[in-house]
């Protein structure tokens, strides 16, 4: 049993010389060599898997951050080919948050570059922004998969991992008005919308929590950890009420990125499972034993999923 993780799935992005996606026309190559390779876990297949611990063969597809990708693009292929899918969504974007720090560093890194981000950002960062004692783990085990020039991997370790969360913000907003001005991406574009979460959880697709605003976990104290799970299953409530499952998927992903009260809160929570990101399939000690820490693939490992740019 595989699951496979998904983030941005577009036909192009002009806009953006430098950002990395999967083209539309790769993703439903990849659905056409899942379907020939594996086949596909019908949602009643993957329930008896969690229910009874046996795994069942095939394949289940999942989608981070709730990009208006999804809606526009992945619900119709997955609509017409009779599939369903998982779709984490990150609730700050619609409770006043705005667009998330990891997507301002997407879009930043996408239409200027890495190493133009680079420079701009090292002046801006003090030693007393980076306190935390795990960056030489956050440095070794972060962007391992992930084929980046350095100074594209040096840019998304300092802003998502290094800098503490009472200055990243606000880096941020300095780092977007240097490049953008007045002019930067639209978070009401970015995402999908409520009404799309809705017309999706009621063609079948399933809506799961992504927290809140898209932390790393391991750097939140227990209580942080607790408002996240907390607030972003509330808001989602309405959509999780038409899903079989109660479902999250930890930001980042990796080992690193949450911690062992992360997996009790959210067994506390009435969570059924929750994907990690590691690389092999799902296996019955998993769905028995760490059903909070369930592994699952990046695309970009399988056939048709290598990231086009720009």
């Amino acid at each position: 049993m595989k699951a496979i993780m998904y983030h941005y799935v577009r036909p192009d992005a002009r806009d953006m010389p430098y950002f990395r996606y999967l083209s539309l026309d790769n993703f439903r190559r990849q659905l056409d060599h899942f379907e020939a390779e594996y086949g596909f876990l019908s949602q009643a297949a993957f329930q008896h898997a969690l229910k009874t611990g046996a795994p069942q063969p095939g394949v289940v597809l999942t989608f981070d951050d709730a990009m208006s990708d999804h809606h526009d693009f992945v619900f119709p292929e997955l609509a017409e080919r009779g599939l369903w899918g998982i779709f984490y969504v990150p609730t700050g974007v619609y409770t006043g948050y705005g667009m998330l720090d990891v997507h301002r560093v997407h879009v930043l890194i996408g239409t200027f570059g890495g190493t133009r981000v680079l420079d701009a950002l090292e002046p801006m960062v003090t030693p007393e922004m980076v306190p935390d004692e795990r960056v030489a783990a956050f440095r070794s085990e972060t962007y391992t998969l992930q084929d980046n020039d350095a100074a594209t991997n040096r840019v998304k370790r300092i802003l998502n991992y290094f800098i503490a969360y009472d200055h990243r913000r606000s880096v941020l907003d300095r780092l977007m008005t240097a490049f953008f001005g007045q002019s930067g991406p639209n978070a009401e574009t970015f995402y999908m919308t409520a009404e799309h979460m809705d017309d999706m959880a009621k063609g079948g697709q399933v809506i799961g929590s992504h927290s809140v605003t898209h932390p790393v976990f391991s750097k939140l104290d227990r209580a942080a950890q607790a408002d996240e799970i907390k607030a972003s299953f509330t808001h989602l409530a309405p959509l999780m009420a038409q899903a079989p499952f109660k479902t999250f998927c930890y930001p980042y992903g990796g080992f690193h990125s949450f911690t062992a009260d992360t997996e009790a809160l959210l067994t506390e929570a009435g969570c059924a499972f929750s994907f990690n990101v590691e690389q092999r399939d799902i296996e019955r000690s998993d769905l028995l034993d760490r059903p909070q820490a369930l592994p699952r693939y990046d695309c970009n490992l399988f056939p048709h999923g290598t990231a086009s740019m720009g």
